[in-house]
């Protein structure tokens, strides 16, 4: 599931008096909504981070992608089945999905491959690998089809997002095209029983000989990612061998599993999906409560969305499980049973990242019975697989319903999502929600339309200077965009564009393009909705533009006229001045990686006043490799002198994705936490601690304690958060008092940055979750950087508390990131899960100057 929260059931003893019905129609148990219990990102967390292994960052950085279609002009498209004799994994009895008797990981291989052989409506195909080194697989099940009826299927497809006007009057499209239908299973590895129930699908799909499933495997293609978390699966646990959910990754990308998870929704395209997890009493299936995403068709999605919840509810329902007998409570529908609190509003999540590919039907399908976490500790074996066999009934249930949805609605889904795409080509307007626009979805207010102002275009400016910070961060920007099938443009001259120049080589994103939506949803500020609801989920601002370090202007001129060609990929901006001394920036990750990389070789790197690194002459061949791997520019200086650097070494108390962002800067990080420290560590191997998660000075024996505070004394504290906070506070490194605001707020935020100092160069956005600013500043504390004044949330969900206190407003002003001679404070998140590409460089700079 996505957490638990007290405002949905968890447990099968839970009682239907606690399933927050809220509308009119709902059996109301308590009328006021209960705040979400999200998970913290610094809480519980540090000793998983502890435990990941680096070789699982390194195969996430350069895992490739599957490519999971042929181009339609070739001739290599392969036609189905496309069957493969799979080489099984070595049995694992510590598997957890064994206790649950279901399918441990390695005994998927022996079923896929025996589903082949049962005739040939079945194919697989490996999706890619885990962080984990895990493969993932993907099947298709469908009437067979020669190369060239492949092909044909390829041709539609295309034309369906890039000729939406022609496809939609293309007889061939209406008749003949093959609706794809898509079930994602096991994101959360210990919520297992949605692989369980495809796996029977499957087989019986393989083996039906009625009419109902020739009929459907003859108008169909059904994909099943059978487990999208195989490192989860095997562990038990909801994070993948790095520590990530990658039910919040969609807008980073930063895993090999979202990836390949990206690429079978953008080479597939599926018209329908469901995401199975678990654990909700009764059965929860989406669409969702406000606010939802501003920068959807979102008519077309929840008329579609709503009419198969339905039947998904009526199949569950008629299993004929009760909560007297079973312990099931009966299935509930989010957007018509309850008021907030389970939203759609941000695209990192799964189904809402789908939306944007063209799915115009796509859920979160939340099975009953808790099988994980406690439960699985503390139930007989008998209670578990009891529950996890009704579990896998109900998500078979919800699939076959979904199928027999996209079977009878086959003209009218592959219809809505040509209009998706239509109405992005045409830069049309959004449709609002209402009783007229969705006829037959119950209680649609005004609470519940959502949309956005479109840009006419985006420009990410070519060229370093004031015009793009780093040419570096605009290239890696540029190929995200890319990745997530969006058409970019490169100026093939200068132009002139909303009363500004560009130059030759800037690139332009017209958002009258197929996937307006993605485009917008990356790219735009985003909006505060701190005053549309009283909580929200998880995150509710994220925007590239202003958190990944390039400069992204929008253009709202009605006529686009620029001279440009289409790209596949951003220009290279590696770049090794020819002769003399180099000098480096140290504005983006890949900056910091390069540096990090010199310095492990033993190259002698001077830090220059203004904050970038001085390499010299005699290293230009390592510059060289370093450019080409990261992408950077090393550029001629006649700059002499500078601070000498070392290779820091960092002891990291940190969430899994600080963790991760550390070693993507290529640093030398030694995990550690209260545990860690308490069996004894050899603070000779660390330069600076950076701590932000899972380190509790008061938890710490003495000797663990006083070794502590003596290498703060010599060396160096880095904090984030609360966490860093409290541990500087019981050190007493710098004279500050923290203020926490609301624990449940978050967005991006307007920031003013000090000079010469950690944010040199910084943008002036930054991130937020549970934002905490420094206020009583003693002598000698700088303040590096600001909240800005008024009201700095840009785009997010922040609420001061009910006292009045915890607010932007409370915030504005105050410092949010402080330092001293041996301590660097952040109240921001600066790299939160791997996202705000463009903050790196300021911890970077923090551990550098504490060090």
């Amino acid at each position: 599931m996505r957490l638990p929260r007290p405002v949905l059931i968890a447990t099968a003893t839970a009682t239907a008096a606690a399933t927050l019905l809220l509308t009119p129609n709902g059996a109301v148990a308590d009328p006021t909504p209960q705040p979400p219990v999200r998970e913290r990102e610094g809480a519980g967390l540090s000793d998983r981070a502890a435990r990941t292994p680096e070789s699982t960052t390194d195969r996430a950085l350069t895992a490739p992608v599957t490519e999971l279609t042929e181009s339609a002009g070739g001739t290599g498209t392969r036609g189905y089945p496309r069957e493969q004799v799979l080489t099984p994994d070595p049995e694992n009895p510590a598997d957890k999905s064994i206790k649950l008797g279901l399918t441990p990981y390695h005994a998927i291989v022996p079923k896929l491959n025996a589903l082949q052989r049962l005739g040939d409506r079945v194919s697989v195909e490996v999706a890619g690998r885990s962080a984990g080194g895990h493969r993932l697989y993907l099947v298709t099940v469908t009437a067979p089809e020669s190369s060239g009826q492949a092909r044909a299927q390829e041709r539609m497809r295309e034309l369906i997002e890039n000729a939406p006007a022609a496809a939609a009057k293309d007889p061939a499209v209406k008749s003949r095209y093959k609706t794809p239908v898509f079930f994602n299973n096991n994101i959360h590895g210990n919520e297992w029983e949605g692989t369980d129930a495809s796996l029977e699908l499957i087989e019986r799909l393989a083996t039906a000989k009625d009419s109902e499933t020739t009929d459907l495997l003859d108008h169909n293609r059904v994909y099943f990612n059978i487990t999208a978390n195989p490192d989860g699966r095997i562990a038990g646990t909801r994070a993948n061998a790095n520590g990530f959910d990658m039910n919040r990754d969609f807008v980073t990308a930063s895993q090999p599993e979202v990836r390949a998870m990206r690429q079978i929704e953008i080479d597939k395209q599926p018209a329908v999906m469901v995401d199975t997890h678990g654990y909700v009493n009764g059965t929860l299936i989406e669409p969702t409560t406000p606010p939802h995403g501003e920068n959807y068709e979102y008519d077309l999605f929840l008329k579609n969305t709503y009419a198969n919840a339905l039947g998904m509810e009526a199949a569950v329902n008629g299993l004929g499980y009760t909560p007297e007998k079973d312990g099931v409570e009966p299935a509930q529908i989010p957007f018509r049973d309850q008021e907030e609190g389970w939203d759609d509003w941000p695209p990192i999540f799964t189904p809402q990242y789908a939306a944007f590919h063209g799915t115009v039907a796509a859920h979160t399908v939340e099975i009953p019975l808790a099988v994980n976490n406690e439960e699985y500790d503390e139930l007989s074996v008998d209670e578990l697989r009891r529950r996890s066999a009704i579990n896998v009934d109900v998500a078979g249930a919800a699939i076959r319903a979904t199928l027999d949805y996209a079977e009878a609605n086959r003209t009218s889904l592959i219809a809505d999502q040509i209009e998706v795409f239509r109405r992005g080509a045409t830069g049309a307007a959004q449709v609002p929600v209402s009783p007229e626009t969705v006829p037959g979805v119950p209680g649609i207010g005004p609470e519940d339309v959502y949309t956005t102002d479109f840009p006419r275009a985006y420009v990410i400016p070519a060229g370093g200077g004031k015009a793009q910070r780093s040419a570096t961060a605009a290239a890696r920007l540029v190929d995200h965009l890319l990745s997530n099938d969006v058409q970019v443009r490169r100026a093939t001259k200068d132009f002139r564009l909303g009363g500004k120049a560009y130059a030759k080589g800037s690139y332009i994103v017209d958002l009258h393009q197929p996937k307006r939506g993605m485009a917008n949803v990356l790219l735009a500020d985003g909006r505060d909705i701190s005053d549309k609801v009283s909580i929200m989920y998880d995150i509710s601002g994220w925007s590239l533009g202003r958190l990944w370090g390039a400069t992204v202007d929008s253009v709202h001129t009605p006529r686009l006229s620029v001279p440009a060609r289409a790209i596949d990929a951003a220009a290279s901006v590696g770049y090794v001045a020819p002769r003399g001394t180099l000098r480096l920036r140290l504005d983006d990750a890949r900056e910091i990686a390069a540096l990090n990389s010199l310095l492990a070789d033993g190259v002698s790197v001077r830090q220059a006043s203004d904050g970038s690194v001085i390499v010299p002459a005699s290293a230009r061949a390592k510059a060289v490799a370093l450019a080409k791997r990261y992408d950077v520019a090393f550029d001629a200086t006649k700059e002499t002198g500078g601070t000498p650097l070392h290779r820091v070494r960092v002891a990291a108390a940190v969430t899994p994705g600080e963790l991760f962002a550390l070693r993507e800067m290529n640093f030398d990080v030694t995990p550690v936490s209260t545990a860690i420290l308490n069996a004894g560590f050899d603070w000779s191997k660390a330069d600076v601690l950076f701590a932000s998660a899972g380190l509790n000075h008061a938890g710490l024996n003495t000797a663990a304690r006083t070794a502590l505070d003596g290498f703060l004394a010599r060396e160096g504290l880095v904090g984030r958060g609360a966490t860093g906070a409290a541990l500087n506070a019981a050190t007493e490194l710098l004279a500050v008092n923290p203020v926490e605001g609301n624990g449940d707020a978050n967005g991006v935020v307007r920031v003013a940055n000090s000079t010469g100092g950690v944010t040199t160069g910084a943008p002036d956005h930054s991130f937020v979750y549970a934002p905490v600013w420094f206020t009583d500043l003693g002598p000698g504390v700088r303040v590096e950087q600001s909240y800005a004044t008024g009201n700095p949330l840009v785009s997010g969900h922040w609420r001061p508390l009910e006292d009045g206190t915890g607010g932007p407003a409370q915030a504005a002003g105050q410092a949010a990131v402080v330092s001293g001679p041996h301590a660097v404070l952040f109240g921001t998140e600066p790299l939160f899960r791997d996202h705000p590409k463009g903050e790196f460089a300021q911890v970077a700079r923090a551990l550098l100057t504490v060090s």
